[in-house]
């Protein structure tokens, strides 16, 4: 079964983390927050706080599948200032692992100069941090293994489209369906 590693920062979206975890675990998938900040509590931009499963520093990332990037601010500055995690995001990609992020975070793919050539998209206006790519304004732009969202709204969306990455459309159909997500 595969294995998932939520990479979470102060500041961060929460909904856009969590959604993820909940949807990803009904799927069947294993999924870890991974907390970057040396502690297990993280506080959302929204001053919501939630416990982190592991410490960046306590995992081997070798052992996920793929890494999902949760926006918010200044969550997505933590990402995007933190090598370790500019490694993982670089690491993932080179693999052909699930390398994902939603909302602002897809400019730390950009800023880890993996985009080059690839569909993504992202919040709007932050479109000059997807260095490299074809930017594309739908709520989700899958590119192989690189799956980008643009925000909160396409947060079911994004996570439907993981499970799809590690399962299929049907899988993904059935757990929308699950939640009661309807598309327009």
């Amino acid at each position: 079964m595969a294995k998932v590693a939520v990479l979470a920062a102060d500041g961060c979206e929460e909904c856009e983390a969590l959604i993820q975890v909940d949807l990803l675990r009904r799927a069947g998938i294993t999924v870890d927050i991974v907390s970057i900040t040396g502690k297990k509590e993280i506080e959302s931009a929204r001053q919501i706080r939630f416990l982190a499963d592991y410490l960046l520093e306590d995992v081997d990332r070798d052992s996920y599948d793929g890494v999902i990037l949760p926006g918010g601010m200044p969550g997505t500055l933590h990402l995007k200032e933190d090598e370790r995690v500019l490694d993982w995001v670089r690491s993932f990609a080179e693999q052909g692992k699930l390398t994902a992020a939603i909302c602002a975070a897809p400019t730390v793919l950009g800023a880890a100069g993996i985009l080059e050539g690839k569909k993504a998209t992202c919040y709007p206006q932050m479109e000059d941090g997807l260095t490299g790519a074809q930017f594309v304004e739908d709520k989700v732009a899958v590119d192989g293994a690189i799956i980008t969202s643009r925000g909160l709204g396409t947060a079911i969306d994004f996570g439907l489209a993981l499970i799809a990455f590690f399962f299929d459309d049907e899988k993904a159909q059935q757990i929308g369906s699950s939640v009661v997500h309807v598309k327009n």
